[in-house]
């Protein structure tokens, strides 16, 4: 029996067609508000999304790459990019899930399809912050997980306190923190995005993402975009892990 999902968006940008097409169709741009993707400028070219195939490749309108697993199941991610008054941009997004093999309890489908709705609209809000703050400065990416898995929403709330965010904090509010990795001090961030599932915050050279697991029986984990020019990946990738992991 064949199962499908599909996610659609659609979102203005404050950012012209070739910018937008440099942020989802490029793996430095990637690296400014997704995850660490490479992209073959070609159809039939690789990118490094779970071993993905470019199946289109029209700068700056039309980008898609699709992944297949073994067992019938393939992932298209697709982008189509208009161009708007003012320099700006209308995007299309949508992922495409196909499962033509057997979707048992074991692979938890409904689990999957419910996470891949949130991360969309988690990933897609980060894209104007990334174009409207930050296009085209070199990013590092830092990516760091609890090794175990949670169920327990408590666990990301009390994250949330550790990082200095108290119960009623709300998006929009200004804070000054201290970060793991950072020097000189606290850092003056604005908190763009709150829910139970993820926190976005915004500072003057970082974007920095978590992800709550718990929402999905999954380890809670972080993926922040750093954009200050003396970044060392390596240091800030051990300052969060021992941050996250309680050291």
């Amino acid at each position: 029996m064949t199962r499908e999902l599909e996610v659609r968006r659609e979102q203005d940008l404050p950012a012209t067609p070739e910018q937008v097409w440099d942020a989802v169709a490029t793996g430095a741009g990637n690296l400014g508000w997704l995850y660490p993707m490479e992209v073959e400028p070609r159809v039939g070219g690789k990118a490094t999304r779970g071993d993905s195939t470019v199946v289109a490749w029209e700068p700056p309108h039309h980008f898609a790459v699709r992944a297949t697993q073994d067992g019938g199941f393939s992932n298209t991610l697709t982008y189509r990019i208009e161009p708007a008054d003012g320099g700006t941009s209308h995007l299309r997004m949508g992922i495409h899930w196909v499962h033509t093999g057997v979707v048992d309890d074991s692979w938890n489908w409904d689990t999957k399809a419910d996470a891949a709705e949130k991360h969309v609209d988690f990933y897609q809000h980060s894209l104007p912050e990334y174009l409207t703050h930050f296009a085209g400065r070199p990013a590092v990416y830092v990516r760091a997980a609890r090794a175990e898995r949670t169920d327990d929403p408590a666990d990301f709330a009390a994250l949330r306190r550790r990082l200095g965010l108290a119960d009623g904090t709300a998006v929009g509010d200004r804070l000054s923190l201290d970060l793991p990795g950072t020097d000189g001090g606290p850092t003056e961030v604005v908190v763009d995005w709150l829910s139970p599932d993820f926190l976005g915050l915004r500072g003057p050279d970082a974007l920095y993402r978590f992800f709550n697991g718990s929402s999905w029986n999954w380890p809670i984990w972080l993926g922040h975009h750093l954009f200050a020019e003396d970044t060392d990946e390596e240091l800030a990738t051990k300052a969060w892990n021992a941050w996250l992991n309680g050291a």
